[in-house]
């Protein structure tokens, strides 16, 4: 079971990856709910490609590598970067 989650977390940190430097490039978002909302795409892109590092970063060293409380400050520091990842997202959606 623990190998079929680090495979899902691969996974979804992959095509997260992709997404944002898809909309780094190019300026496309995938089509949804929230894409009228952001009004700069390449920030978005720049926000979640920082996500991603920080929310793998969380999991590789924390969750998934199990209980080592030697790990707890680089694993927080990693939730850490995803937070300032999920602020330059909203930051895309504000006018430039």
């Amino acid at each position: 079971m623990h190998d079929v989650l680090e495979i899902l977390a691969v996974l979804l940190l992959v095509v997260g990856a992709v997404l944002s430097v898809a909309a780094i490039t190019t300026g496309w978002i995938m089509p949804g709910r929230g894409r009228a909302k952001v009004l700069r795409p390449r920030v978005w892109g720049y926000g979640t490609l920082v996500a991603m590092a920080g929310i793998g970063t969380f999991l590789f060293v924390g969750p998934l590598q199990g209980p080592d409380k030697g790990n707890f400050p680089v694993s927080m520091s990693g939730m850490a970067v995803f937070a300032a990842g999920l602020y330059i997202q909203r930051q895309a959606m504000k006018t430039g």
